[in-house]
């Protein structure tokens, strides 16, 4: 790929005409180089590296560039001076019928995204998918806030929301007036639905699928959490032993 097209990675239009994205950072790029041990599509990165890291060991073909050229790729305002240019995977994880699954509809947070994606990664056991609308994985913002999980957690893109009836017996979701988290009936679903941080779920929507409604229970003081502290608790939850 041309320099001038790699500069081009931040804008997702052409995230999906060139197939790549970018990733920067060590602590990032080390990440991408132990999931490339298992995963043959990420071996065809690339690693671009200024002076500083040009001794940087790694399995990826590497380019060293100046400062200036650094800044133009890099999207952090003080560059570490390491970012590797990734291929989105030809085929996103396959669709699955087994385990459990997060579905996010219409998220649009990057932060929240990243957040989510690193509870998903550190349970294991979890796929996120993705409705359209939602905001692209692969943003930098997106890839930062993952903190590397971009790589470990199984993603399936453009998942439409009424397809979930299809795939799966149980569905939940959070509300107000729902079960407790606790309850032995939300360990029994597989999948677990979480809307839009300002709209939610549209209602008709979630009784055509017939999900069962849980809540996490508060003092009442304020009247909803943020989207990715709701993930974590409920994975959490499904994740501890059971006594």
């Amino acid at each position: 790929m041309k320099f001038d097209d790699i500069k081009k990675l931040h804008q997702k239009k052409y995230r999906a005409e060139f197939g790549h994205f970018l990733v920067e950072g060590e602590h990032l790029v080390l990440e991408l180089q132990k999931a490339a041990a298992q995963n043959p599509q990420l071996q065809r990165a690339t690693l671009y590296v200024t002076e500083t890291h040009a001794r940087w060991e790694s399995p990826f073909r590497t380019h060293v560039i100046s400062d200036r050229q650094m800044a133009q790729i890099a999207d952090t305002k003080t560059p570490q001076g390491i970012v590797a240019l990734v291929p989105i995977p030809d085929t996103p994880a396959e669709a699955s019928d087994t385990g459990r699954a997060v579905y996010l509809h219409e998220i649009q947070d990057p932060g929240n995204l990243g957040t989510i994606l690193r509870t998903l990664a550190w349970f294991g056991g979890f796929r996120c998918l993705l409705s359209p609308g939602s905001v692209d994985p692969y943003n930098p913002k997106v890839v930062r806030a993952s903190m590397g999980a971009i790589f470990h957690a199984p993603l399936e893109l453009e998942v439409p929301l009424a397809s979930l009836s299809d795939r799966f017996t149980r569905i939940a979701c959070l509300d107000m007036q729902g079960e407790p988290l606790h309850s032995p009936d939300f360990g029994a679903c597989d999948c677990y639905l979480f809307g839009n941080e300002a709209r939610g779920v549209p209602r008709d929507q979630l009784g055509a699928l017939g999900a069962q409604p849980f809540t996490i229970p508060g003092s009442g003081a304020i009247e909803s959490l943020n989207l990715a502290a709701t993930v974590n608790m409920c994975t959490y939850e499904l994740s501890r032993p059971r006594g």
